[in-house]
């Protein structure tokens, strides 16, 4: 007997389960996928399916909407492959486990899957459920959403006829999600020359800065902590006649760094003392919002890695100074949302560069590459270059949108409740689609699942239910 038989919407819980005992983490999505061309051809229905494993599948309209506009629905079919310290089980070839507790399904010691494999569930119920009455149904299913956004960013759109759009990979009922930001990693790259230079050598470790996700938390303002060694340094030069040997900060380019580390020599250790020991007071006071936050002052060995010469310090601090950070615009119409932001998330030194690495983000893709072309132009100017990758769109705002007014009409009338609309400073498949079809209308939604990526995600029975009797009946007045 099947773990969630029984459970309603009978449909999607079935689906959810048989997906669950196939291997799709990502970039292992080829079963999953062959299997959905398998499910679109046992009931005749049309299907594509391309070299990364992308699934379009689609259902004609039910008696009396065929004069409808067509209605895409898009979810992913990868999921984040996770378990505790003591499972044994191989994810890349097993099935889940799954549990249920209460309102709550779980997977006994790893992750559930239930992004997105709740939204690829809700689409085979639709594409199965012959009494539903609906426009065209365009399906889409895309891979490695978890690692590259590959799937969105390769597919083609070709297949598709409708201009709106619903995503099924949010995880909170009741929010309505209508715009995500796009992104860049910027890679610049400023040639250093190093020489002979005599002093004592000291070393400054920065930590305790409250650091985050450069999307979700950069409207809480924290301090960069390579933008603020950059501060001191520049004060040790000018002042205390210091020379860079390296300057270190940061994991990735989409976290704010919560720690910084630099080298440096110089002739007067006093004055060195002298200008720590007042920075870190002016830094204790400005960083109220950083309780944590600490710096340390100790001499040590060169380490036989010379210090840069005057210029290339005064390049390495000007560009580490003088570049923006931080959120450069709010969005108009939706309250605390960035529009368009920068971090700085890593600083790396090598024997003859400095290297930055920094993450843009805006909703406007123009304001991107504004933004990453400002990075570059004061780069160009030093002597450096600059590198892009992984540019994904953004997805905008739209002020006027009649998708949006459907779903919340729909689920008005449904709770009594408003819906709440939300954007988000990170990136979504949306971003991709919204790119590749001009016009598109586009929304997302989805029932709660909780703690997704963790051994602890839960997918709640009851919001599955309530969730889908808001497709059926957004779908049932589409009739236009």
């Amino acid at each position: 007997m099947a773990v969630l038989e029984g459970l309603k919407p009978e449909k999607v819980f079935r689906y959810f389960e048989a997906i669950c005992q196939i291997p799709h983490g990502s970039g292992n999505t080829k079963e999953l996928s062959d299997w959905l061309i398998a499910f679109a051809k046992e009931r005749g229905l049309e299907c594509y399916q391309d070299d990364l494993n992308n699934v379009i599948i689609i259902k004609e309209a039910s008696a009396g909407y065929e004069n409808a506009e067509p209605v895409i629905f898009q979810g992913h079919m990868d999921m984040v492959c996770d378990k505790t310290a003591d499972c044994t089980k191989d994810m890349a070839r097993e099935g889940l486990d799954l549990v249920i507790d209460g309102d709550v399904i779980y997977a006994k010691d790893t992750t559930l899957g239930g992004d997105d494999g709740v939204g690829v569930a809700f689409m085979l119920a639709i594409l199965d459920d012959d009494s539903l009455k609906h426009p065209r149904v365009e399906t889409v299913f895309t891979t490695d959403e978890e690692t590259t956004l590959g799937g969105a960013e390769g597919i083609d759109v070709a297949p598709l006829k409708g201009k709106r759009f619903i995503n099924l990979d949010s995880e909170d009922e009741g929010i309505l999600t209508v715009g995500c930001a796009g992104g860049v990693a910027c890679i610049a790259t400023l040639p250093i020359t190093r020489e002979a230079y005599e002093g004592q050598t000291f070393r400054i470790d920065m930590t305790g800065f409250q650091g985050g996700h450069s999307g979700m938390e950069i409207i809480k303002g924290q301090e960069n902590a390579p933008k603020t060694m950059g501060r001191l340094l520049y004060e040790l030069q000018e002042l205390a006649g210091a020379r860079i040997v390296a300057i270190e900060s940061g994991v990735a380019d989409n976290v704010i760094p919560v720690s910084a580390t630099s080298r440096f020599v110089s002739p007067d250790g006093s004055k060195v003392r002298e200008i720590f020991a007042q920075y870190d007071e002016i830094f204790h006071h400005e960083f109220k919002s950083d309780p944590d936050f600490n710096m340390e002052l100790t001499e040590e060995d060169a380490g036989g890695l010379l210090p840069m010469d005057a210029l290339s310090g005064q390049k390495v601090l000007a560009y580490l100074c003088g570049t923006p950070n931080g959120i450069e615009k709010m969005t108009k119409g939706i309250d605390d949302l960035p529009q368009t932001s920068l971090s700085l998330g890593k600083v790396r030194t090598a024997e003859d560069s400095v290297e930055y690495i920094f993450c843009i983000r805006s909703s406007v893709d123009t304001e991107r590459e504004m933004l990453a072309r400002r990075l570059e132009n004061q780069l160009h100017v030093l002597g450096g270059t600059m590198r892009r990758e992984g540019t994904y769109p953004g997805w905008e705002y739209a002020p006027v949108s009649p998708l949006r007014e459907l779903v919340c009409q729909v689920y008005r009338d449904q709770t009594g409740q408003e819906m709440k609309i939300e954007a988000i400073h990170a990136g979504l498949e949306c971003g991709f689609f919204s790119a590749k079809i001009p016009g598109l209308d586009c929304v997302s939604i989805g029932p709660d699942v909780k703690d997704v990526h963790t051994t602890s995600e839960t997918f709640s029975i009851s919001s599955a239910q309530r969730t889908w009797d808001l497709v059926v009946e957004i779908l049932a007045r589409m009739t236009s």
